[in-house]
């Protein structure tokens, strides 16, 4: 039997996070490290605060959150203007979060929350994007039920008959909804697609006013969808997430916690995206 190699010793396999990773303790936390991610992230909210204000707000002494701005300000993650005495984020915080946002796609990041979502309500999860006239279904996550919805990724849906679709028209310009009423034909697939632009504007009107659209058995008889708009970090509509089943599940005893269900879905993504959000 061939004798080891003392000198050759096995690689240590790369480790990305220590076994003890998940102890929250204060003895795995550095404190100073967490105040100045609090003195960041304060600052990301604000237009430009002076170092009493932020002091106050932060219930922090004036000399500490000094010193974490300084250097912050030496990795430019915050700027200082001294004519106006106002600190503010720096450019190497938008850098940074470019990065982020390149890690992963769309699609990658939706996985998760549309599975969530499908739990959560029990009917099929969906993910499109605008594509000329049309929705294009770029994922799903199919519920167990027997009878379900079904877009496979690739689908294409004209926008006016589709929850998805109206949840983007929702938030497109007038101007840019005049182009594309005017141009796109608002085909009736059954007897309750809109398909007089007055009607469609008075239901879009609508689903800006309450935060998601409803497609009632618009596209298919017996369908129906709920669906929210997702935002990226120019607040810009670039997505929607929706929720579709058979019109005997989704009810309208079912409709506001649906309802409820895909905003918060698409708040979730929408944050995941880089839009800024109500909460802390």
């Amino acid at each position: 039997m061939p004798m080891a190699d003392p000198d050759k010793t096995p690689p240590r396999r790369a480790r990305g996070r220590p076994r003890d990773w998940d102890d929250k303790t204060a003895q795995n936390t550095i404190k100073s490290l967490d105040r100045a991610m609090e003195v960041l992230e304060h600052l990301s909210e604000t237009p430009g605060a002076t170092l009493s204000r932020l002091a106050e707000d932060l219930s922090q002494s004036p000399a500490t959150v000094y010193r974490i701005l300084v250097t912050l300000e030496g990795r430019k993650l915050v700027e200082f203007d001294p004519a106006a005495q106002h600190w503010h984020i720096g450019a190497r915080a938008f850098v940074i979060g470019a990065r982020y946002l390149r890690r992963t796609t769309l699609v990658d990041r939706a996985r998760p929350i549309m599975r969530r979502l499908m739990e959560v309500t029990g009917e099929t999860a969906n993910l499109g994007i605008a594509r000329d006239s049309s929705v294009l279904f770029v994922s799903q996550v199919e519920t167990t039920a027997t009878i379900r919805a079904f877009f496979a990724p690739g689908t294409l849906s004209p926008m006016h008959a589709s929850g998805i679709g109206k949840a983007l028209l929702a938030q497109m310009s007038d101007d840019r909804l005049s182009r594309l009423i005017a141009t796109a034909p608002l085909d009736q697939f059954t007897a309750r697609t809109l398909t007089e632009p007055a009607t469609l504007r008075a239901d879009l009107e609508a689903t800006r006013d309450r935060g998601f659209a409803f497609d009632d058995e618009e596209k298919n008889e017996g369908m129906r969808c709920i669906a929210a708009p997702v935002f990226d970090l120019n607040q810009e509509a670039v997505a929607g997430i929706s929720v579709s089943g058979p019109a005997s599940r989704v009810t309208a005893a079912q409709m506001v916690p649906f309802a409820d269900a895909v905003m918060a879905a698409a708040a979730e993504l929408s944050a995941a995206m880089g839009a800024e959000t109500s909460e802390r």
